[in-house]
């Protein structure tokens, strides 16, 4: 039987650059919660908060390593969803060094034979993980 995961993550900066976080949310298949992550990053950029929540939510994969064959990101910002998957070309020299860590991570899990796919969303459909990032930067 096939396990899958789910990863729901956003990043955001007050003023971008400015005040940043992220938010990952990460359950199974029927929904069920496994992580809830909302963490402050310092002054950043949106991109770069972005991309801190895809590394955040592999290194809770990496570090809780469980039986799924398939991993589904869900991301709100369509630029990082392209990068991610190749569509659009990084420029910037902050947001390509963060891509290699994640191909890093990327290949760990493909190596146990796990499929990755990354999804672009709507906003209004990525609101746990927003609701994380917004929690982190009050706080």
């Amino acid at each position: 039987m096939e396990h899958k995961i789910i990863v729901f993550t956003d990043g955001g900066a007050r003023g971008n650059p400015g005040p940043a976080a992220y938010g990952v949310f990460i359950c199974d298949e029927k929904g069920k919660e496994l992580a809830a992550i909302g963490k402050a990053i310092g002054i950043s950029t949106n991109n770069i908060a972005e991309y801190a929540g895809v590394e955040g939510a592999f290194n809770w994969l990496l570090d809780n390593p469980n039986y799924s064959s398939k991993i589904y990101f869900y991301l709100d910002s369509l630029l990082v969803c392209n990068q991610l998957k190749g569509i659009y070309k990084i420029k910037n020299p902050t947001l390509m060094k963060m891509r290699q860590g994640i191909a890093i991570a990327e290949r760990k899990l493909r190596d146990k034979n796990i499929e990755i796919t990354y999804q672009h969303i709507p906003r209004a459909q990525n609101k746990k993980a927003d609701a994380l990032v917004n929690k982190a930067l009050d706080e």
